[in-house]
């Protein structure tokens, strides 16, 4: 069995990504929304992860690849975190199709849901399948995700509106960190700025 790991993306993996996309490209076609041309090269990709890294360095995401030994096979990233009530974020995850069947997706899952957990502290962990997608809807399942329902013509792909099945995972967790307060004895307490 290949091991699998994930980490936080790079800017030098963008050739590898760029590559692993186009091949897929048509094959993944039903389940991705449609992109330009430019996005499957490789400074299209370096783009995409300038954007991505940007959003980790706002604690907005956590972007990572999916690695075998020391390959990347694909993506896995928590997106659109919400702090203060919420506390919460998006899953998104794909492998290169080589690579399917081999139990990278649902390794990689797990390892995000602890990286969600351990790292970023989050309270619950959503994602969205296409209502035809047993196979991804299977390694949710497999790592505590429920459906909360169906949303239909949610996402348009390949030409046509798709339906989709919305999950849910609670991590755990207490509540929400509270924001400092400055501290109003200290400040009350210094010296006067001397005027000009």
């Amino acid at each position: 069995m290949s091991s699998t790991s994930i980490r936080l993306i790079e800017p030098s993996d963008a050739p590898v990504l760029a590559g692993l996309l186009h091949r897929d490209r048509q094959a993944y076609a039903r389940w991705l929304p449609e992109r330009s041309a430019e996005y499957y090269t490789p400074a299209g990709q370096a783009s995409v992860i300038d954007g991505l890294l940007v959003a980790h360095d706002g604690g907005l995401a956590w972007p990572g690849v999916v690695v075998s030994g020391e390959d990347v096979i694909g993506q896995v990233t928590i997106s659109s975190i919400l702090r203060g009530p919420f506390q919460k974020g998006f899953l998104g995850y794909w492998v290169s199709s080589p690579h399917q069947g081999l139990g990278h997706t649902s390794r990689a899952v797990g390892l995000a849901v602890r990286v969600a957990e351990d790292e970023l502290k989050l309270h619950r962990l959503e994602a969205h399948t296409q209502l035809e997608n047993l196979a991804s809807q299977a390694i949710l399942r497999r790592h505590g995700f429920s459906s909360w329902g169906v949303a239909h013509a949610h996402f348009y792909a390949d030409g046509a509106w798709r339906d989709e099945v919305f999950w849910e995972r609670t991590l755990a967790g207490g509540p929400p960190a509270q924001p400092r307060r400055p501290d109003r004895t200290a400040g009350e307490q210094r010296a006067p700025r001397p005027g000009p």
